[in-house]
Parts: structure tokens; C-alpha cells; sequence
């Protein structure tokens, strides 16, 4: 456990603060935590950080609690796995998953985390961690679809000194990125990275010279306190006691084995939520392997939870005490040191779909279907005509799920925050075309709301180099809820000079690609929400009119259109009534087909041998 040296001693005083006060300090300290985006994307090089805005800042209080962020606090994971002192001017780096209990989750994240002085004590902490484009391994990009142990994913940092008392450790750094394929990325990224902590730290000290240190330690924890009873009341209304599981899957693991199973089971006791992940798989040879931080996975709930049941409830770790959380060690998603977790990135995604599976049970109305549950990966690299190395390092987007409360978004990201790269950006850095950049219509899940459609984006590549793809739902289905049906997989596949097109698998590495081969990048939508017969059949017309949906789609929402895109109204009618009739009873969750089916029709319907069965044994 660390040691913190602060050289006062004196306690914080607990002091009645005004509500005046709590909201101006609120939205100062959410404020900060928008600057702290700010300073990296203008001072960040790669383009996953300062175009995607792949990272998660935070601010937390001198106990280590999130008070404003994304994904939960990663100082408690520190602090208890830390092994040396917390002092004044201390800047911390750290790369490992096993050392901070999964607080981030694969080694391309590198997360720095900054305790904040003042008059010699704690008043906080500042933290965000990014996703280096390249931190070394055996593969452009460090993250190898055949892993099959985190010595073959590149650096790994344990938690460092990167500053010692405000100074700079060089020797530590320049061995670090001696490691990395992209040195000045990785430099400027983390600089970046620490320019945000400090400006979070300069913000939180003026509230303090502001306002006084006591009345700003009393006011977080009035938010923590104001939260924890906004949850309390959500869980004892929306959570039974009865036990309620939901099982979904990740198609393979990069080695030709699969579908792994996540289950989870949920229930109340008084005024206390438990998920308990007893049984899912046990942990894969290759990187599927998610690591899943215990305090993570508390904010994905109550992230879900307020989006779902209260969206005006500001989310912080206040209500932590009231969600129990048991993950079965060696397994998926609490994987044994050294486990790989490059493609860790399908099962947090993953966790999303079992959120909404379990939340959605007691209360049907509420249930999302399955969406884009996961950030999947393209990376790109060689060497051009000038002896320049390139890579790009992207993140896909496709279709978010149909919700109680409207369609899904078309070619969007899990992560809200989360943005494309311009295309235009992509031509001017990288030696590629982008040829095709397009919604894929019908592949949105039909329902009274429609789930989102994928994409597909098509490269052309004018430079020889090789690819590496991290993908999944390419197997099984985004399922829909409520009569919505499933959205459509993803598919990957190259188009090469001489006219061949050759289907890649959903994780591979080392493809080759030559001056003009395309790549085709297609994402998977998202599942329907609500009986799509009861669309309004305008709105699907509208929809064919945009490309959203084909001719053909439209008769899946019983829809007959004419050739000029109007609604044929006898035959819809007659059409609805024929669907109505054949279909039975609406399926709460609709998942395509049974696994054993989807893998007996794996190479007929995606081109692809389906994964063997998991072998589970001792490692």
C-alpha cells in the first residue's frame, strides 16, 4: 500500500456549505474536467487521442473518490497495489492492468495520476490515461490477435515516478519509449496527458484558495452523499430481489477458439445491488481477456442506470457502497497474471449488452437492445517511397442499439465522447484513399425503433504495408427486445488489383496489403427495439428515400413501397397482417438464431470456419 507524506497534519473540518456554493463548485470542478480535454486534444500528435479522443480523465477527492470523470476513480487500485511514497510534486505513470487491479485494462493505456497539494496535505487527485498508438510487441500498433501473454503486447510500466518531486525522471522516460515504435507520438501524448492533470490541479487549488480548503473537501462530499441517495432510491425501485441472469457472448479469441461465454446474475438485498459474474468462461489462451476493475464496472452500472431511469442525475463515486460485485477469479474477466488482454477492448464493450439485458428483465419497457459494443480496431503500416514509417492506428464506429426512447444513431461510437477521424485528415497523413464512407442500409435491427446501421469504410491503400483488424459480433448477432430484430454482423475483406476479394477473419495480423488493394471495414448495427410492424410505414418510406433502408428492408416492417417510394397502403396492410400471422408471439429477446445453428452456418453465410470449442484447462 502506498505511503502518503504530507507534512500538516491537520484534519479537514466538516462545515455547512449552501447550495449556492455546492452547484458553483460542481460545475467549476466539471468545468476543469472539460479543460483537461482541451489542453490534450491541442497538444496531443496521435491521431487516436487528438481526433478520437480515446481518454478518460478524472478528478477525484483527497480520499481518491471520481468526482467528476468517466470511468470511475483509478486511485484506489493505485494506492493499494503501490508500494512506495505519495509525495508533493510526485507525477505517476503506469501502464499494467495487474498492478492497479485493472484500473485500465491492456498496456497501451498509459495513465498518469497526480496527487494534488496544498499548505502540505492532499485535496485531491488528478488522473487520465490515453491509448498510446504504439508501445512496442511484437505486431505495429501492440495489440497481436494471437497473443498469448501480456510479454507480447509491448512495454508494460509498473507504476513510476515519471516526475519525483516536481523533476523530471529522463532516464526512466527515454527507456520507456526506447521501447515504442512511434517516439515522438508517445512523448507529445504523454506530455499532453500531464499538462491536463496539472491544469486540473490548478483548478482545484483556486477552489480552495476561492471558497476555503474545508468548505471544498465538505462540498464533495455532499456530491458523493447527494449521489449515493439518488442511487439508493433507483436500485430499491428499478432492482428486484429475485435473481435475474443474462448470458451473452465474444465470437472467438484471435486463435480460432469460441463463442466465450460472459454471464452475469443481478439481485437486491435491502438497499444493495449484487452482480455476480459466476459463470463465465474461464479465461482464454488468447487476448480476449478483460480485466475488469471492480469500481469500473460499479460506474458502468450506475452510468447505465441514471441514462436509462434518470438522466438528470450527475454520476460521481458517491454510490459506490451500494453495489456489490463478485468476478470469478482465472476467469474472462479476472484473467491470472500473465494473460494476455490486446483484444481485452470486445468484453468491456461487452458488458454494456449485459447491463442492458439484466436492467431491462423486471421492467421490459426499459430494456435497449444490443448495439456497437465495442471500439473495434484498424491498424495500417510500412514504410513509404521516402523510408518514412507510417501507422495509423483507428477506431470503428456502427450502429448504437434501438432504446425505449427512439432509433439508435447510425456509424456511431460506444463511448459518447468518442469522435472520427475526418477523412480528410486521413488522406493528408497517411498514404491512403478513402474511397467509400457510407451508412450499410438495413443493417440496423428493424423495430418500432430502428437500432443504428453500421458502416463500412472503404481504403485504398497507396503505399505496400500490412493490417491488423480487431473486430468481433461477426458470429453472433446484436439481438433486439421487444419484437425488434437483430441487427447484422460485421465483415471485413479486401479487394485486390486483380479483382479477388479475399474475407479476413474478425481478428488477424500481418495482412499485406499492395498499391491499390481496398479494404472494406464494414461494423455491425445495432438490434430493434419494439415490434417493427408498428412503425410508421411514412417514416420507413422516408427512410428508403435517405438510404437507410432498402425497398427490400422495408417489407421486414411490413411495408410495401412503390417504384417511385410511396406506400403501397392495401399491401402494407395485407403484408402486416401475413407477418402478424405467421410470426407468433413477440421473443423479448430476439438473438437470430442458436449458436450451434449460427456456427453450422458460418461459411455459407460470413465465409469464415466457424471457432472451435473452447478448451478450458489449467495454465
Amino acid at each position: 500500500m502506498a505511503q502518503i507524506i504530507e507534512t500538516s497534519s491537520q484534519s479537514f473540518a466538516s462545515v455547512d456549505v449552501d447550495l449556492v456554493t455546492v452547484d458553483i463548485i460542481e460545475n467549476a470542478l466539471r468545468n476543469a474536467r472539460y479543460e483537461m480535454d482541451a489542453v490534450l486534444f491541442r497538444t496531443a500528435m496521435s491521431p487516436g487521442i487528438r481526433e478520437q479522443h480515446d481518454e478518460f480523465p478524472l478528478i477525484a477527492d483527497h480520499k481518491g473518490r471520481m468526482v467528476v470523470g468517466q470511468f470511475g476513480s483509478f486511485i484506489g487500485g493505485f494506492l493499494d497495489n503501490y508500494q512506495g511514497t505519495v509525495e508533493e510534486g510526485d507525477i505517476f505513470l503506469t501502464s499494467d492492468p495487474y498492478s492497479c487491479d485493472g484500473a485500465i485494462s491492456h498496456a497501451n493505456d498509459w495513465l498518469v495520476l497526480m496527487p494534488i497539494y496544498l499548505e502540505g496535505r492532499i485535496v485531491g487527485w488528478a488522473a487520465m490515461f490515453g491509448h498510446m498508438t504504439d508501445v512496442g510487441g511484437k505486431v505495429p500498433g501492440s495489440l497481436p490477435t494471437d497473443a498469448e501473454s501480456i510479454f507480447e503486447e509491448g512495454v508494460v510500466i509498473p507504476p513510476t515516478k515519471i516526475y519525483r518531486r516536481g523533476v523530471l525522471n529522463h532516464e526512466m522516460l527515454e527507456l520507456i519509449l526506447n521501447q515504442v515504435r512511434m517516439k515522438q507520438w508517445n512523448r507529445s501524448d504523454l506530455n499532453a496527458i500531464v499538462a491536463a492533470c496539472r491544469t486540473a490541479g490548478r483548478r482545484v487549488v483556486e477552489l480552495c484558495g476561492r471558497f476555503g480548503t474545508d468548505v471544498y473537501i465538505s462540498t464533495l462530499e455532499q456530491l458523493l452523499e447527494r449521489n449515493y441517495r439518488a442511487m439508493e432510491q433507483l436500485i430499491l425501485q428499478t432492482v428486484s430481489e429475485e435473481r435475474i441472469s443474462f448470458t451473452d457472448y465474444l465470437d472467438d479469441d484471435g486463435l480460432g477458439n469460441g463463442p466465450y461465454r460472459i454471464h452475469c446474475t443481478m439481485w437486491r438485498e435491502g438497499n444493495k445491488v449484487h452482480l455476480d459474474f459466476e459463470g463465465t468462461d474461464p479465461q482464454s489462451e488468447g487476448p480476449i481477456n478483460f480485466f475488469l476493475n471492480v469500481n469500473m464496472f460499479k460506474m458502468f452500472f450506475g452510468i447505465y442506470m441514471i441514462m436509462v431511469f434518470d438522466p438528470q442525475i450527475l454520476w460521481n463515486d458517491g454510490f459506490y457502497p451500494l453495489v456489490e460485485v463478485h468476478i470469478p477469479e482465472r476467469s474472462l474477466l479476472r484473467p491470472a497474471y500473465p494473460a494476455a488482454l490486446s483484444c481485452r477492448t470486445h468484453g468491456l464493450g461487452r458488458i454494456f449488452d449485459i447491463l442492458g439485458g439484466l436492467l431491462g428483465q423486471r421492467q421490459p419497457e426499459f430494456l435497449c437492445a444490443a448495439g456497437f459494443s465495442s471500439s473495434p480496431h484498424l491498424m495500417y503500416s510500412g514504410t513509404d517511397q521516402a523510408g518514412e514509417w507510417f501507422q495509423l492506428y483507428q477506431i470503428g464506429f456502427g450502429g448504437i442499439p434501438g432504446r425505449p426512447f427512439g432509433d439508435g444513431p447510425d456509424g456511431h461510437s460506444l463511448w459518447p465522447s468518442f469522435t472520427n477521424v475526418p477523412n480528410e485528415f486521413l488522406e493528408a497523413y497517411f498514404p491512403l484513399v478513402i474511397e467509400r464512407y457510407e451508412t450499410v442500409a438495413d443493417s440496423g435491427g428493424p423495430g418500432f425503433f430502428r437500432g443504428g446501421n453500421g458502416i463500412d469504410i472503404a481504403y485504398r491503400f497507396l503505399e505496400p504495408g500490412t493490417i491488423s483488424i480487431h473486430d468481433d459480433r461477426w458470429l453472433t448477432y446484436p439481438w433486439g427486445v421487444n419484437g425488434g430484430l437483430p441487427g447484422a454482423r460485421s465483415t471485413k475483406y479486401v479487394i485486390r488489383t486483380n479483382g479477388d476479394t479475399e474475407v479476413l477473419p474478425s481478428k488477424c495480423d500481418h495482412v499485406k496489403v499492395e498499391v491499390g488493394d481496398s479494404l472494406h471495414y464494414v461494423t455491425w448495427g445495432g438490434g430493434g427495439w419494439g415490434d417493427p410492424l408498428d412503425r410508421a410505414a411514412e417514416l420507413v418510406a422516408l427512410e428508403v428515400k435517405r438510404g437507410l433502408v432498402t425497398h427490400e428492408g422495408a417489407k421486414r416492417y411490413g411495408v410495401v413501397l412503390d417504384d417511385h417510394g410511396a406506400v403501397v397502403e392495401p399491401a402494407t396492410e395485407s403484408l402486416r397482417d401475413e407477418i402478424r400471422q405467421q410470426r407468433g408471439d413477440l421473443a423479448v429477446f430476439d438473438y437470430g438464431a442458436p449458436l450451434d445453428e449460427l456456427k453450422r452456418r458460418s461459411m455459407e453465410e460470413t465465409g469464415l470456419m466457424a471457432p472451435r470449442d473452447p478448451v478450458f484447462g489449467a495454465r
